[in-house]
């Protein structure tokens, strides 16, 4: 019997970026606040990474100083093999940035105008500007609303416009926060289909900073859970799923109230809610150790005056992880944040 082995090595991993023990405080009237505590990661070359995290947990900040934009209160981070509180000008020729909350550019000049401005920052020749708004604008969509003034726009297409302004470089690596917030279904799709383009046929990486569910688990190859500044886990998300090894009850229940009170029940490991207020009904769900604490929170639940329209259950998704790791979902996440 012949055997196959193959004696070619398995190629490490290259991490374009890298980050040790970063830690970032703000200081405030009210004394210091602690946006970053002691993050570590590594994002791998090619690999679509996402940072999954509720408003305030410390995204933006992590963001801002891997772009040179925020310098660290300790610890180092790298991109492209360049330290970023050091080496800035060697940074920002080598990264793209888009973010779902700026503007894309000038509101009175065309989409083709902005694109091609932002291009000549890079010192791009017009040829190649031209080439590449081209190509970037028929990937995302919007090849017919290029000679378009930006306020003539609809906000799916500004945002196509700044997605392809954070690509107009050519960039090896390329920053994203909350690069589809408040988009319609249709261009959100048209953008995640892109960076899957981007990552999988040119080699690019994409760091993207979100709370978006479909973001983490339908394109991301690995996925950091980051609260109040800290990196809780870090692993695909497949991976991460795996961990949470628990049930997961989906109850409608009305009228909404706050559901604290299920974490305090034995055999609840979290829970999250989210409220239809035309409905009057909130949908809650809950991490479980087994089948029988359903019944146990169905009757605390109508204890308090609550009337359970319907329950089943599902399989872990990244918002049970999250829920795994600090004990509730994003939406009483960012209550507490804000």
């Amino acid at each position: 019997m012949n055997v196959l082995i193959d004696l070619e090595p398995r190629r490490k991993p290259v991490a374009v970026v890298e980050v040790r023990d970063l830690r970032r405080v703000f200081k405030t009237k009210k004394g210091e606040s602690v946006a970053l505590e002691r993050v570590d990661l590594d994002v791998h070359e090619g690999e679509i990474f996402g940072l999954l995290g509720p408003n305030g947990a410390g995204k933006t900040t992590l963001i801002r100083i891997l772009t040179t934009l925020l310098l660290p209160s300790s610890g180092t981070a790298t991109v492209c093999g360049f330290d970023v509180a050091k080496e800035a000008q060697k940074v920002r020729p080598v990264i793209g940035v888009a973010s779902g909350s700026e503007r894309p550019g000038y509101d009175f000049i065309t989409a083709r105008g902005n694109l091609w401005f932002f291009s000549q920052l890079y010192g791009i020749s017009t040829e190649e500007a031209k080439k590449r708004t081209a190509e970037l604008s028929k990937s995302l969509g919007f090849s017919e609303q290029l000679d378009k003034k930006l306020y003539m726009l609809s906000t799916g297409y500004r945002q196509r416009v700044t997605i392809a302004r954070g690509f107009i470089n050519d960039p090896k690596i390329v920053f994203m926060d909350e690069p589809t917030s408040g988009l319609d279904v249709i261009t959100a799709r048209t953008i995640r289909l892109f960076l899957l383009e981007q990552a999988k046929e040119h080699g690019r990486t994409i760091f993207i900073a979100t709370h978006n569910m479909v973001e983490g688990e339908t394109i991301c190859d690995r996925v950091a859970i980051i609260d109040k500044g800290k990196v809780l886990a870090c692993d695909t998300p497949a991976a991460l799923k795996k961990q949470v090894g628990r049930q997961v009850v989906v109850m409608e229940v009305g009228p909404p109230q706050p559901f604290h009170f299920v974490n305090a029940l034995r055999g609840v490991s979290g829970v999250s809610s989210t409220i239809d207020n035309e409905r009057e009904i909130a949908t809650v769900r809950i991490l479980v150790e087994d089948d029988g604490v359903e019944a146990q929170v169905r009757r605390e639940m109508e204890g308090k005056g609550m009337k359970v329209y319907a329950s089943w259950k599902q399989e872990p998704t990244l918002e049970e992880v999250f829920i795994k790791f600090v004990g509730r979902g994003f939406e009483e996440s960012e209550g507490i944040a804000s």
